[in-house]
């Protein structure tokens, strides 16, 4: 079979793809009311915040839904996915996968086996963007101490492998002053990057809208 040879001036930008996670309360639902044409893929109860906003979404109580989606999605004319959030979605997605196992700790691969595909599938949707929020989890140390935090998700593998699986992971903050910010570089506290190279370290701006257009500037100019 002959290799077939391609040019890196053929490639484009295929859609941003983020993890954005944060604390509890910190608004990370009302962000999807900057984005245009979405659509919200969420196990929560947690969208009473955009009843004022005429947003579709999808109410995930199975895996079953979640292919569903993906159907429906794939070939749609919406612009933006949005899980809200990635943790909520897992977990209702584990509590079925534990039904009927004797040994409980077996439906914990499963889970991130079918989440890595899951996340995979989505992401890689041609020219729609992909946007995973999560919940925060605590990091402690062995005096219990907080000294980091991540993305929550059930299980060891899943929260590992997550932002691996992604191009950008922002860590939603607010300063003392209340004012919310977009940490897209890491430290020692927050797992954060920025493929795109087109973001500062420390958004003060948080318009999704804004922050994927200039995500995927920095995609056309990487294989530009």
């Amino acid at each position: 079979m002959a290799i077939k040879i391609k040019s890196t001036k053929n490639v484009t930008a295929n859609g941003a793809n983020l993890v954005i996670y944060g604390e509890s309360g910190v608004g990370k639902t009302t962000l999807v009311s900057h984005l245009e044409n979405a659509i919200i893929l969420s196990a929560e109860q947690g969208l009473l915040s955009l009843s004022k906003f005429d947003i579709p979404y999808i109410e995930i109580e199975n895996i079953a839904d979640v292919q569903e989606a993906y159907e429906h999605v794939k070939n749609s004319d919406y612009d933006n996915i949005v899980f809200d959030s990635i943790t909520e979605i897992s977990e209702v997605v584990l509590y079925e996968m534990k039904e009927g196992k004797k040994d409980k700790r077996q439906a914990y691969g499963e889970l991130a086996d079918a989440f890595g595909v899951m996340i995979r599938k989505f992401r890689d949707i041609k020219g729609k963007n992909t946007i995973f929020f999560a919940k925060q989890k605590y990091i402690y140390d062995e005096d219990g101490n907080i000294i980091s935090f991540a993305p929550m998700m059930p299980g060891l593998a899943l929260p590992h492998g997550l932002p691996y699986l992604v191009d950008e992971v922002f860590s939603y903050q607010m300063d003392r002053k209340g004012a919310r910010f977009f940490q897209t570089a890491a430290d020692r506290k927050y797992p954060a990057k920025d493929r795109s190279g087109n973001l500062d370290a420390k958004e003060m701006d948080p318009n999704l809208n804004d922050i994927i257009k200039r995500v995927l500037m920095g995609q056309e100019n990487e294989n530009g």
